[in-house]
């Protein structure tokens, strides 16, 4: 069986390395990869000409190397339709839909969506002006919450603590055009208040698998301070997902969705994944939706799944979906490591040392899964090759070191003790990932 992932992060390193372990798998095409996924067995990157917004570069490959199935990690090409041209081509593409991947896409899609099917949510009023935005605010008050409009690589949502903060966010966003297109409108919603949590799903359009819950950590700093970024760091499962906070997501957020998109004739396949602030009632509200693995949290996740990935991609595209998969008992932690400047900048080009060889790495309950890297030699691609050369930082996002162990304080004493053996110009990382779930161990002990 020959599979192509599309994506260059962690998440798609992930999704590689588990369906590169499939015994019926013989090649794992990543477009574009990292250094990570040219290094891994039976994985190899390839470069393929997409930027016509039809897809033809990844249709073309597709059919020329008979692969067997697409899976789509990031957002921008399911919003772009990538799912629908690979169907539309005969070929079997795990993701939703571009009706679907509007749930992602605009921030005003999935509000109305909610609104509209009874989905809990945070009041909100959507705006292209100014002014009229900051009156809401004023009439509102602070906290409150600033969310571009559209795609922003997860960093497009400003929790503002004050007034002041509020109107810098739409001036950046609506004056300054601080994420071009994405902000040309903001979505103003209230602030919740609770602990965060991932709830991620697969869905073949009628069948739900929930995978294992899992909780991200946005802020950039430890203590859950500073501006919000793509994720820090995440673990699974997370503690306040408990089985009567579970039902009520399933009943209330997921199952509406799925129920939703079915009656509007556009059935939701693929993942999805509902980021949700369980308040102290244990009920559930989403604060957004992804149409996609999340980043980082598809790292420790993963590391747990003890299901083939391939089985359940190939049951999903049949239609098949089993409503339970086998997950390791043992929880699992990952820590982001970003580069200088991240998230406001990232830099490029910087030697990373003390990465773990590959072997003793897949040997050991620790694994380095690489984002924003590349090669010295960044035209290189075979993989002989690049094990003899240096890896060098290529984005915000670096690493995600991700440990399982038996319980929460120890996965995060494993991963930070690989973590502060990797160095690189200005690496920056969280050394607090897990502490809600550290706390509660605490309480227990």
């Amino acid at each position: 069986m020959n599979i192509l992932v599309i994506g260059s992060g962690g998440r798609e390193h992930a999704l590689a390395w588990q369906c590169a372990k499939d015994d019926t798998v013989k090649n794992v095409y990543v477009a574009p990869g990292n250094a990570g996924t040219a290094l891994e067995p039976k994985c190899q990157n390839v470069i393929l000409d997409d930027t016509n917004g039809e897809h033809s570069g990844v249709i073309e490959f597709c059919q020329a190397n008979a692969i067997d199935m697409v899976i789509v990690g990031p957002e921008a090409p399911l919003v772009t339709g990538i799912v629908d041209a690979c169907r539309d081509a005969g070929i079997k593409a795990w993701g939703p839909t571009a009706y679907c991947a509007q749930l992602e896409g605009s921030k005003t899609f999935a509000k109305e969506f909610m609104a509209q099917n009874n989905i809990p949510t945070a009041a909100y009023q959507g705006f292209t002006d100014a002014a009229a935005a900051k009156a809401y605010i004023d009439e509102q008050g602070a906290p409150i919450v600033i969310k571009a409009d559209g795609l922003a690589a997860g960093k497009g949502v400003i929790v503002a603590e004050t007034i002041e903060q509020a109107y810098e966010a739409i001036d950046d966003m609506l004056a300054d055009n601080k994420f071009g297109d994405a902000g040309s409108r903001v979505v103003i919603e209230q602030f919740l208040q609770g602990e965060e949590a991932s709830f991620i799903c697969m869905i073949d359009g009628d069948n739900i698998l929930p995978m294992a819950t899992s909780q991200d950590h946005k802020r950039a700093y430890e203590g859950d301070t500073g501006p919000n970024t793509g994720g820090m760091g995440a673990y699974s499962p997370a503690p306040v997902v408990t089985q009567t906070v579970h039902d009520k997501v399933m009943a209330k957020v997921i199952q509406p969705v799925v129920d939703a998109m079915k009656a509007a004739g556009h059935p939701y396949t693929g993942f999805l994944y509902a980021g949700l602030m369980i308040d102290k009632s244990g009920d559930p509200y989403v604060i957004e939706f992804n149409c996609r693995f999340g980043d980082p949290e598809t790292q420790p996740i993963l590391m747990r799944l003890q299901s083939s990935m391939v089985d359940l991609v190939a049951q999903g595209l049949a239609g098949q979906l089993p409503s339970a998969a086998k997950w390791d008992a043992r929880p699992a932690l990952g820590i982001v490591i970003a580069s200088k400047g991240y998230p406001e900048s990232s830099s490029k080009g910087d030697v990373i040392a003390g990465l773990p060889k590959l072997d003793t790495d897949n040997a050991s309950s620790v694994k380095v899964f690489h984002a924003g890297t590349a090669f010295s030699d960044a035209e290189a691609q075979d993989q002989n090759a690049n094990h003899q050369k240096e890896v060098v930082t290529n984005g915000g996002r670096v690493l995600c070191v991700t440990a399982l162990a038996d319980n929460i304080s120890d996965a995060q004493q494993a991963a930070l003790a690989v973590t502060g053996a990797i160095s690189f110009d200005g690496a920056q990382y969280r050394r607090d990932i897990g502490h809600h779930a550290i706390a509660r161990e605490n309480s227990r002990s």
